[in-house]
């Protein structure tokens, strides 16, 4: 986006630009910024080389950029001491039978690395982990994962080790993946730090002067409450992290640039919705409470220059592959990034890249700026991409050097859109309204885009036919709440849930079993509900938030639990089989922790899972056969009737079913009733009736059971006139 804003109205903020540097900012480097010249903006004469101002996405630095500058003839200037230069390797997950590309990788970093060497800059290569295959590469053999493996971290560690320079490793989610060779992620991580002569799992170099590298590494795999794909830098690394950044006052001259496998929340790099979104492992600590903490600290803490990242697997020609710094909230655009610019780091071998993209990123700097770079590894091309300068210890400015290409849609992934403050997709309220109608009465479809604020500060919004909930303070999205299965032909509605100071009379709540009290618990005056209503079915679906009060939903486990699982269901269907004598048995799993909101449990199956799902055709013939068998009145009044006639009446159905006069109904007299007014129904039906209404799961139905399902069987049979008989509707 194009600022408009006057540098004097910046205070201490960063500038963020598209257009061409002015000459009165000194450029950082011996080489002069390009610059990107966006969609709509005059074409400014171009302050360097046309060469490289004009070759967009194809350009080619070189690999020789320090000789060039440098050096005439035979002679060839000192660099200073602030000079460096940082290879950065996204994931490698490195595959012995396909090291080709990897090879050829290595030789495009090799001249670069040999050319500031020479000249005296300092130099060192950062892998962002995710070292090796995340699969058996000797699947004729045995299925043992490679990744994480000590086979694994020795190659890693040779093939890092052999660039010419000191490398630095952060560890990625993969990598205490070695399941079958270590039992813990203790012991696995100690073979990574041993073998990759690491003392601690996050490292802290010093560059240049007052200039340093800080690597944050991932130390949970096993023991992951969640996916084991989230990256998860532990309490006491966060507790390290932040004491260095406060020791290190960007006012001393201090600049630091971070480096982890997973981006922080509120970086505002592209994510994958169909993978990192979904699956809830986008950010660093994604979710836990501390995953704002990054974020937090780079905005206080201004020494904090930039921050790599891997994961995603994505290349690096995206505009959103790398994000500048915004300013501060009350003087434009929302969020704040600090001084922070955050790049997204791609792959080097081909069958590990989502878009086709093989790019490594090169990051080259002194004491007046930095630059950043794609190196195409299937080209060999050195591409410049951002170009930053310090105008002071607190002030920055960003120019994106090239033209950008807009992310495709395929079956793997999609562009996900990221909510911006006072965008023209919020949704706001009326006035002392607490309800609200994203879809404007319309269904949940591809196309929509909506979001809003919930009362209690949290965001959820419409995209691409989910639901999904957001960060209130970055806007980052937080994971998935309601599929594109779930939503797909339903509408959106809020609606207001809370109690006026919880003094209206409540004693049908609070009266239930396990529930006493519960309508008034803290006191809420503010609550909604979320539904999605299907107009069709006349069914509403209420969004339970979680007991944190978050909506988004933790659904994938950690890969050991899933593995022990899918192990449990294997030992299940090869006795099944044997048992069975078939060679397709039906074998299902299932789950806690709980599935309704009731106050004491008696029964643990899920309908259509577990236990039979009920058919709810059968409950409306049963309802309908009990009414039938009533003395007919004078004219049938429906849903005019009076609740004590209703009663009545469904006391008389009740007991026309009870024919022993037990006081409840059981499955034989089930039988008898379904097999009269329907000989071709399945009987298996007449228990799952019994298991549907049976709230205190005796095996029988009582009165009080038999009157919800009489009356859910009258609902039904008010949709279906033409099939029922009128004193049933």
């Amino acid at each position: 986006r194009e600022s408009k804003m006057p540098v004097s109205a910046l205070g201490t903020s960063m500038l963020v630009l598209t257009l061409p540097l002015t000459a009165a900012l000194r450029a950082p480097f011996p080489f002069v910024p390009r610059q990107h010249i966006p969609s709509g903006v005059a074409t400014a004469r171009c302050p360097s080389s046309p060469r490289l101002c004009n070759a967009g996405l194809d350009q080619d630095m070189g690999t020789n950029l320090y000789e060039q500058q440098l050096c005439a003839e035979d002679e060839c200037e000192i660099p200073s001491e602030d000079e460096f230069t940082v290879a950065i390797l996204g994931d490698l997950h490195i595959d012995p039978r396909k090291m080709d590309d990897y090879y050829k990788g290595r030789e495009d970093f090799l001249p670069i690395i040999q050319d500031a060497k020479q000249r005296g800059v300092a130099c060192a290569v950062v892998s962002l982990g995710d070292l090796g295959e995340s699969k058996s590469v000797r699947p004729e053999e045995t299925q043992e994962l490679f990744a994480g493996t000590t086979e694994c971290h020795e190659m890693a560690a040779e093939f890092l080790g052999s660039f010419g320079v000191d490398y630095e490793v952060i560890g990625g989610n993969h990598d205490l993946e070695g399941i079958d060779e270590f039992k813990t992620d203790e012991a696995n991580l100690e073979a990574f730090l041993r073998i990759h002569k690491k003392p601690t799992p996050q490292f802290v170099r010093e560059i240049a002067e007052k200039t340093l590298l800080v690597g944050l590494c991932s130390t949970v795999f096993r023991s992951a409450k969640y996916t084991s794909h989230e990256v998860t830098i532990d309490d006491e690394q966060v507790k390290w992290f932040e004491d260095l950044v406060k020791s290190k006052p960007a006012a001393d001259g201090w600049k630091i640039f971070v480096f982890s496998h997973a981006p922080p929340i509120g970086s505002g790099l592209r994510v994958l919705q169909e993978n990192h979104v979904v699956n809830g492992c986008c950010w660093l600590n994604h979710s836990g409470e501390s995953n704002r903490k990054f974020i937090e600290l780079v905005r206080k803490h201004r020494c904090v220059k930039g921050w790599f990242s891997g994961h995603f697997h994505l290349g690096q020609d995206y505009e959103d592959s790398i994000t500048f710094p915004t300013i501060p909230r009350e003087l434009g655009p929302y969020p704040n990034r600090g001084s922070c610019v955050f790049a997204q780091t791609s792959v080097m071998r081909g069958g590990t890249s989502r878009d086709g993209r093989q790019q490594s990123r090169l990051l080259r700097g002194n004491a007046e700026g930095f630059e950043i770079c794609s190196v195409n590894h299937q080209t060999g091309a050195v591409r410049l991409d951002a170009t930053i300068t310090y105008t002071d210890t607190n002030h920055e400015v960003g120019v994106y050097a090239h033209e950008h290409v807009e992310l495709q849609e395929n079956d793997n992934f999609m562009k996900v859109y990221s909510p911006t403050e006072g965008d023209e997709c919020y949704i706001s309220y009326d006035e002392d309204d607490l309800s609200l109608d994203p879809m404007k009465g319309s269904c949940v479809g591809d196309e929509a885009v909506a979001w809003w604020h919930m009362s209690d500060g949290r965001v959820l919004g419409v995209y691409d036919g989910r639901l999904i909930e957001y960060d209130p303070s970055t806007l980052a999205p937080l994971g998935l709440v309601v599929g594109a299965d779930e939503l797909k032909g339903r509408r959106v509605l809020v609606v207001g849930s809370g109690m006026e100071e919880c003094k209206v009379n409540t004693a049908a709540l609070s009266n239930v079993v396990g529930m006493e009290g519960a309508d008034c618990v803290d006191a809420e005056g503010e609550e909604q509900a979320v539904l999605l209503i299907d107009d069709e079915t006349g069914t509403v679906t209420v969004v339970q938030p979680n007991e944190d009060g978050s909506y988004w939903r933790k659904i994938v486990r950690n890969k050991m639990i899933r593995m022990k699982e899918k192990r449990r269901e294997q030992a299940g269907k090869a006795f099944a089989v044997e048992a069975f004598s078939t060679d397709s048995p039906s074998v299902v799993s299932s789950w806690g922790p709980y599935t309704s909101i009731v106050g004491t449990a008696k029964t643990t199956g899920v309908p259509g899972l577990t236990k039979q799902a009920v058919d709810s055709s059968i409950l409306t013939k049963l309802a309908a056969h009990a009414f039938s068998k009533l003395p007919q009145v004078a004219a049938p009044r429906g849903r005019s009737k009076v609740w004590t006639d209703v009663g009545v009446e469904i006391k008389a159905a009740f007991e026309s079913l009870d024919t022993d006069g037990s006081g409840v109904v059981s499955v034989s007299e089930l039988l008898a009733a379904i097999q009269q007014i329907d000989p071709a129904a399945d009987m298996s039906g007449a228990l799952a009736i019994v298991k549907a209404a049976d709230a205190d799961g005796d095996g029988r139905v009582s009165l009080p059971e038999f009157a919800c399902a009489a009356l859910f069987g009258l609902e039904q049979a008010e949709k279906t006139e033409n099939t029922q008989p009128a004193r049933a509707r």
